[in-house]
């Protein structure tokens, strides 16, 4: 049992007993996968066709699960109804480090009317591959997600308070063949149980942090490639944990050590997935002008489409001067202190956006890539030239909003988002945002404690 099956296959491997366990999962507004497990024979009697019902406030409700009032979705003033998950036969996966056990993406859908709700995170994504395939454009993607490996259990960080935690290097162990060897255990393990699991991988390796890595995904069409990114992270935490470690996707768990980083390399191609439409041998710096005007639009809105890449608090601590994230909203040809970076020949030619932190959710993160750059090709955006040296250093170039209430604020703003995601989807993730800040407001940190309690 490997890789993605039909439905056919997946009944036949409860029929015979192979699969006794099917996960019906959605992401949730942090890109987390919810859902319920349901018995192989309830799912052949009354799964299959008919999807599961689930409480509409996990898309509506904080990272605790605490119900979040403001959303228009879904409040106690509706009830907090159900809303339907039904099952998206393209994505079925045995999921071979949990026993007899498959996996099936499902999309969110009204209960009565079963029409597609469209504030859910894989619905947001969807209708920007809908609207690059209206301009006649298959986006094509594919992501780096890095994270930190820890010594420490999952409970045992937690009894800790997340302090004094224990990275499994004791080194920076950026390309390190002999450390990556000593977390092989579990860095194998991911790489051969994703792709046990039909999420393809190209290769890992050691990062710039202690206990840093990095997991390469072969490039594929949007949606696909947020649900492998789902699951990769799913995988990770959890054959971690059967080994008795724990990672961390956190953006900046350390403001001492490097942040994780999700970049994203997108490319369109024709629809037929035959042609790829950003290489031109005769354009500026081998671009198309469709990949110029993509670039430019991306560029255009990178301020006040922010949040989608940088969705918490701690997201903006990761962008620091000579951090490997970047600062400054430009571009160059493979140049990596900049938020973007044209790589790639031929049918290889590609932008990647260096902004995505590992804390991103997906879905998002996707969704704003493509609707950036399909307005800057609907507007006929003029790409400026490519910044050379140090795009820490430049002074001519926009700057990543630097919290997340600038960020907020440039979302909040912007017409071009309600015009890209509808008005709904624009309110929904303003409020999610509003909600992520609200929430760090009311607490007092460590920090402040340290600084204040005795000596103010």
């Amino acid at each position: 049992m490997s890789g993605t099956h039909t439905r056919e296959q997946l009944e036949q491997l409860i029929r015979d007993g192979a699969i006794d366990t099917v996960l019906m999962v959605f992401p949730d507004l942090q890109g987390r996968l919810v859902g319920k497990r349901t018995t192989g024979r309830f799912f052949l009697n009354s799964v299959a066709d008919a999807g599961t019902e689930n409480c509409d406030y996990l898309i509506a409700c904080d990272m605790d699960n605490n119900p979040v009032s403001g959303y228009r979705f879904a409040s106690y003033e509706q009830g907090y109804g159900d809303m339907l998950a039904k099952a998206d036969w393209n994505t079925v996966r045995v999921i071979p480090w949990v026993e007899k056990t498959a996996m099936i993406m499902c999309d969110l859908l009204q209960v009565d009317s079963h029409e597609l709700i469209s504030v859910a995170p894989r619905s947001i994504l969807q209708a920007q591959v809908g609207a690059a395939a209206a301009m006649g454009f298959l986006p094509m993607v594919a992501s780096e997600i890095e994270f930190y490996l820890f010594k420490d259990t999952y409970d045992e960080a937690h009894e800790k308070g997340y302090r004094n935690l224990r990275p499994h290097s004791p080194w920076l162990e950026d390309y390190h063949i002999l450390q990556t060897t000593k977390d092989e255990y579990v860095l194998g393990a991911i790489r051969r149980n994703l792709e046990a699991a039909g999420v393809p991988v190209e290769f890992s390796k050691g990062e710039a942090g202690k206990g840093q890595h990095e997991i390469n995904l072969d490039y594929t069409t949007a949606v696909e490639m947020a649900d492998r990114n789902s699951v990769y992270k799913l995988a990770a935490k959890e054959i971690a944990h059967f080994a008795g470690r724990s990672v961390s996707f956190m953006a900046k768990y350390d403001f001492n050590d490097t942040g994780s980083s999700c970049h994203i390399h997108s490319s369109l191609w024709s629809l037929d997935g035959q042609t790829a439409v950003f290489d031109d041998h005769h354009g500026a710096h081998g671009m198309s002008d469709t990949f110029r005007h993509y670039l430019a639009g991306q560029i255009a809105t990178a301020q006040e489409f922010s949040l989608l890449w940088a969705p918490t608090i701690n997201s903006y601590k990761r962008f620091q001067l000579g951090s490997w994230a970047p600062t400054g909203i430009g571009w160059g040809i493979d140049n990596r202190t900049l938020g973007f970076r044209k790589v790639g020949h031929g049918k290889g030619t590609r932008v990647e956006c260096r902004i995505p932190g590992a804390d991103a959710n997906s879905y998002f993160a996707f969704a704003g890539t493509l609707a950036g750059g399909l307005y800057g090709i609907k507007n006929q955006l003029e790409l400026g030239a490519p910044f050379v040296g140090n795009g820490y250093e430049a002074a001519d170039i926009p700057r990543i909003p630097w919290n997340i209430v600038d960020a907020i604020n440039a979302w909040e703003r912007s017409d071009i988002a309600r015009e890209a995601f509808g008005d709904d989807v624009h309110h929904h993730i303003l409020t999610m945002a509003k909600a992520e800040w609200e929430a760090f407001n009311h607490t007092v940190t460590d920090w402040e404690l340290r600084r204040y309690w005795e000596r103010i």
